[in-house]
């Protein structure tokens, strides 16, 4: 959660709304049965938005952020890359920024793991807590991505190598 920011999620379904509601957001949107540009529409527009997802989403997020606003795109869930139209950027004065935080290996391996670090302490000192789904031995591993890929997690999928 933001400090001062007021957070509208989207998640398609009950139970994932349910696990958006119970992290902490403000508004939830079930991208099943409702219309994310409207919804978001209706509670003022986005000031910034993080898509992971991409797709018809992204774009419905787009549409639904203020003037000067902000998108990040961290990946295409969806399967889906939308093609950005730069005259809609420059008219409503948006800044998106791409970020691939895999690719800081190459790029700068030393954020990479002072990143990591913060994030591990974080996770230690208790103020990370990600929802935790499930944790599978290692010979079902593949049971868990299957899960993932057929939208069924609920949480992180934790994978024991012992």
């Amino acid at each position: 959660r933001l400090s001062g920011a007021e957070v509208v999620a989207c998640a398609r379904g009950p139970e994932k709304c349910a696990a958006a509601a119970a992290a902490g957001a403000h508004h939830i949107i079930d991208s099943a049965t409702e219309d994310i540009r409207t919804a978001v529409k209706a509670l003022g527009g986005a000031d910034a938005v993080y898509d992971p997802v991409g797709g018809a989403q992204f774009e419905a997020a787009f549409g639904a952020t203020k003037p000067g606003g902000r998108i990040l795109v961290i990946g295409f869930a969806s399967g889906d890359v939308p093609q950005i139209k730069a005259n809609h950027l420059l008219v409503k004065n948006i800044s998106l920024h791409g970020f691939n935080w895999g690719a800081y290996r190459t790029l700068d391996a030393d954020a990479l793991m002072a990143s990591l670090t913060e994030l591990m302490a974080w996770y230690a000192g208790g103020r990370l807590t990600p929802p935790i789904g499930e944790v599978l031995p290692f010979d079902r591993a593949a049971e868990g991505l299957d899960r993932i890929r057929n939208r069924q997690a609920k949480g992180k999928i934790v994978v024991a190598l012992r």
